[in-house]
């Protein structure tokens, strides 16, 4: 099981370049580990791409229709204090934005900090450098 970050999702719910790459991914390994909030995160970007008019209405509702469909079947790490509390060290020593931390705090409290036990498939190069030096693989998912 892989941890998915809200950034690589958000390309199976919408075509972008880095759709194949990543819909080949899933469907070698279906079971996607995420964060509380991700699904709130990828309906943000889904919601903040059809209000710059990146996404027209029927596109945007057949996006928010696949995250409907996918978000179920996700395994979620919970909002628990140890995440909390590792997101805020994790704010201290990366340059990384409040929903990064989480996210990564996620994955290392989901790993029972070892990191290297848990794979990270993200797009977001903040956040895939601050998993790398936490000591997470982190997927090229770019190709």
């Amino acid at each position: 099981m892989k941890v998915w970050d809200a950034s690589a999702i958000v390309p199976l719910l919408i075509a972008e370049p880095s759709t194949r790459p990543l819909q080949a991914l899933a469907a070698r390994d279906s079971a996607m580990l995420v964060w509380w909030a991700t699904e709130v995160e990828c309906a943000s970007a889904i919601a903040r791409l059809e209000r710059d008019g990146d996404l027209d209405e029927t596109a945007a509702a057949e996006s928010f229709n696949r995250l409907k469909q996918i978000a179920p079947a996700w395994h979620r790490v919970d909002p628990v204090d140890a995440v909390r509390e590792t997101a805020v060290r994790f704010l201290r020593v990366h340059p990384l934005r409040a929903a990064d931390a989480l996210q990564l705090a996620a994955a290392f409290v989901a790993a029972e900090r070892r990191p290297p036990s848990l794979e990270i498939v993200t797009l977001d190069d903040r956040l895939a450098a601050a998993a790398r030096k936490e000591g997470f693989v982190v997927t090229d998912a770019h190709r």
